[in-house]
């Protein structure tokens, strides 16, 4: 194993000390040793990291396809229970054992980085390297997709201001503006202020740029020509008369494209242990679709036998979205799902305040185990049989795993052990031998929540039944109106992204566990034409997050020799 002959610090040393130890391979020569791409379909950003160009991935699209894993989880604590880390763990394993495997993630945002949760590289000795470049302005994605949006914005304001020819309603503007951080005092604001020459004084507000629907269309979009399109679909505002205004009638939809066309190219790194990873786009599944874009996972199915996946948050949410959104617009179907849970999680499932989930606590981890039951369920209504994988911690105990395992066997389900985090892809050989032998089973097919031709009402009112087990769903005036529109404009065939809180099944973070008793809240409703989604907003979910009292970004900084301190 490669990351034997590298000199890294113990396990339990900061990721980014880890990261910094490990030795890198130059990716042009990488990637043509590891999947025959060759030199010159590359673009190179340093030495390190590289996008691939959009000619080379067409030159691709005969070629027969490889097998699709995806890494989903159970309700997560605050930190996370380490899908990355898993992704990229049983990446490395799978190509350990004899397959030629490669991973494809979403990028991290600014938000989570300076806030609470962190970076999304992976973690301990299962990262994606640079890692520090990963989570700070990797290649300049989420920038483009941040200034994509931002022309928008502009170009509708000065519409407004040099005439107003489409008769565009100032009160009907549905369009919001973004940034990539946790800002909550943007979330309502005012512009125009400061006279006729400022522009037209309207309400307005951000949300983060993951939640944007450029971010969404870019996850979703299958080429520059589709990317257009969908762009040009977006429903900015109403008239006064009340007509849809999209970007097509602001005739900005090129000049917006042209913003992505470079951030468009998915971007190929590698791990620790020299196996090559996709990091492309990264919608929150709390608040947008949470699923890479799809460019980069066909293209990789296209250069790999065998391709590792994640989606956002737990199953509810992620694997929901990945499922109901992705795959029904892509045509993708997974061949095989991991559902990563930890001891942890399990002990704050079971009622244990997130501050003291360090030591053993079997009652706790028993009384958990309804979420880890839930949604094993609720994945095996898709028509999938996860295996689920204990993403293991050094102060798990076997009483507290074995607990676990007897839960699994009682659902008839796979579980294994996975100690990648401390050791790397040895330490997730035996998950990767459980994919490999649910890969090698045939195919099932996989079931979707709802068809295209229910209500949108319906959509929310299965999901809701069925995945977050309410007994019922209330939906106020507004969004029940707003239903109505969708439908009438014909719109009503689209699949929903339901944005709530990944803490629960239910919409109050409180609520632990496998609850049922339980009402889905809709309050807003907003229709994504470009990215082909209608957007549920449910209880006090916001789509600008804010910081929390102690943000991460008081702890990072630079040393004396100007190296990045403090980032996780």
């Amino acid at each position: 194993m490669i990351m034997k002959t590298q000199n890294l610090p113990a396990p339990g040393a900061p990721d980014i000390d880890i990261a910094r130890a490990a030795i890198m391979e130059p990716i042009l020569p990488l990637a043509e040793k590891k999947l025959g791409i060759p030199a010159e379909a590359l673009v190179p950003y340093g030495h390190f990291k590289a996008k691939l160009s959009l000619d080379y991935i067409e030159s691709t699209k005969d070629r027969p396809d490889g097998k699709l894993v995806l890494v989903t989880a159970v309700t997560p604590t605050p930190a996370g229970e380490g899908k990355t880390t898993t992704s990229v763990g049983v990446n490395d394993a799978l190509n350990s054992i004899g397959l030629n495997s490669m991973v494809c993630l979403r990028e991290p945002s600014l938000g989570p980085c300076f806030g609470m949760k962190g970076g999304a590289a992976g973690g301990g000795r299962a990262q994606v390297l640079p890692m520090e470049d990963i989570n700070l302005h990797f290649n300049g994605d989420f920038h483009a997709i941040t200034s994509a949006h931002s022309l928008i914005s502009a170009m509708l304001d000065n519409h407004m201001q040099w005439g107003n020819n489409l008769d565009i309603d100032p009160r009907r503007i549905s369009w919001r503006r973004v940034v990539d951080m946790n800002d909550r005092a943007l979330r309502n604001i005012v512009v125009g202020l400061g006279g006729p020459t400022q522009g037209i004084v309207r309400e307005g507000g951000f949300d983060i740029t993951v939640a944007s629907e450029i971010m969404a269309i870019f996850c979703l979009a299958v080429d520059l020509s589709d990317l257009q399109k969908r762009i040009g679909d977006i429903i900015v505002a109403k008239t006064r008369s009340k007509k849809n205004v999209t970007v097509r009638d602001l005739g900005c939809d090129g000049a917006v494209t042209v913003l992505l066309k470079d951030a468009f190219q998915p971007n190929l790194v590698q791990s620790i242990e020299h196996n090559l990873a996709f990091i492309h786009g990264g919608p929150f599944a709390n608040i947008a679709h949470g699923c890479n874009s799809v460019i980069a996972t066909k293209t990789a199915l296209k250069l790999a036998d065998v391709v590792v996946t994640e989606a956002g948050f737990g199953a509810d949410l992620g694997a929901e979205k990945f499922l109901d959104i992705k795959c029904r617009q892509s045509g993708l179907r997974p061949d095989a799902v991991v559902l990563v849970c930890t001891i942890r999680a399990m002990k704050m499932q079971g009622g244990v305040s997130k501050n003291d989930l360090g030591p053993s606590n079997t009652e706790a981890v028993r009384a958990g185990c309804v979420n880890v039951e839930r949604h094993i369920q609720n994945l095996k209504k898709f028509g999938v049989n996860p295996i689920v994988s204990i993403n293991h911690f050094i102060h798990d105990t076997e009483e507290e795993i074995a607990i676990v395992k007897e839960f699994c066997d009682a659902e008839n389900v796979t579980m294994v052990i996975a100690k990648h985090w401390a050791e790397g892809g040895d330490g997730a050989i035996d998950l990767a031998n459980a994919v490999k032998a649910e890969l090698d089973n045939e195919k099932a097919e996989v079931n979707l929540i709802y068809k295209d031709d229910d209500s949108l009402i319906s959509k929310v009112e299965k999901v809701a039944t069925e995945i977050y087990r309410a007994k019922s769903v209330t939906i106020s005036a507004a969004a029940r109106s707003s239903f109505k529109q969708i439908e009438k404009m014909g719109f009503g065939h689209l699949p929903i992204c339901i944005a709530k809180t990944q803490s629960s099944f239910s919409t109050d973070p409180k609520q632990l566990g496998a609850t049922s008793d339980h009402v889905i809240e809709v309050r807003e409703v907003t229709l994504n034409a470009g990215a082909g989604f209608v957007v549920a907003i449910c209880g006090t979910i916001m789509r600008m997050p804010g910081l929390p009292r102690h943000p991460a970004a008081l702890d990072i900084g630079l040393d004396m020799n100007g190296n990045i301190v403090g980032l996780a």
